[in-house]
């Protein structure tokens, strides 16, 4: 088999794969977590082929993702979650570990509050006061979201080392790259 089309058949079957977890977040409770998960994926073709398989693999499960899932999401993981692994990668390469967490949170948040404001505009929604906790429900999420982002981040790095060490050279004698 043509390398090319094994490597796009590599990054097809991680779509598939995506696009199946994805599914699951119809169950509830599962909103953030599955995207989350899904988008660790894109690690495979980030890792095993290069940036550009992983971006393709990134809009082909985006675009299934957009037929199979919970909106919310749906949107967790176009918005953020699927293309993050790549920036990651992106992001650790700068010299100074302060300016990567900066551009890193800078990404978060910026997708959060686009998903947010995009979905309180569709459905006019008043974001002012979120439940019981009054206008202060904002701030507390946005501080408790970026905690889970940074513990993510964590996990997502000790999970690529871990993928490196154990699956790779799996990976690439079945796949035969």
């Amino acid at each position: 088999m043509n390398k090319k089309t094994s490597y796009i058949t590599f990054c097809a079957l991680v779509s598939a794969l995506i696009s199946a977890i994805m599914i699951t977040s119809y169950f509830p409770y599962l909103t953030y977590a599955i995207p989350a998960v899904a988008g660790a994926f894109v690690i495979l073709p980030l890792v095993e082929l290069s940036k550009g398989y992983a971006v393709l693999t990134y809009i082909a499960s985006s675009l299934l993702v957009l037929f199979f899932s919970e909106p919310e999401a749906k949107l967790m993981y176009i918005c953020f979650f699927g293309y993050y692994p790549v920036l990651k990668a992106v992001y650790e390469r700068t010299k100074s570990r302060a300016i990567e967490y900066i551009l890193k949170l800078i990404t978060f948040n910026g997708a959060v509050t686009l998903i947010y404001v995009g979905l309180a505009k569709l459905f006019l929604l008043d974001l002012e006061g979120i439940g019981e906790y009054g206008k202060y429900g904002i701030v507390l999420l946005y501080i408790l979201g970026n905690i889970a982002f940074i513990l993510y981040d964590i996990c997502l790095t000790r999970l690529c080392v871990f993928y490196i060490c154990r699956l790779h050279e799996k990976i690439k004698r079945i796949m035969r790259f």
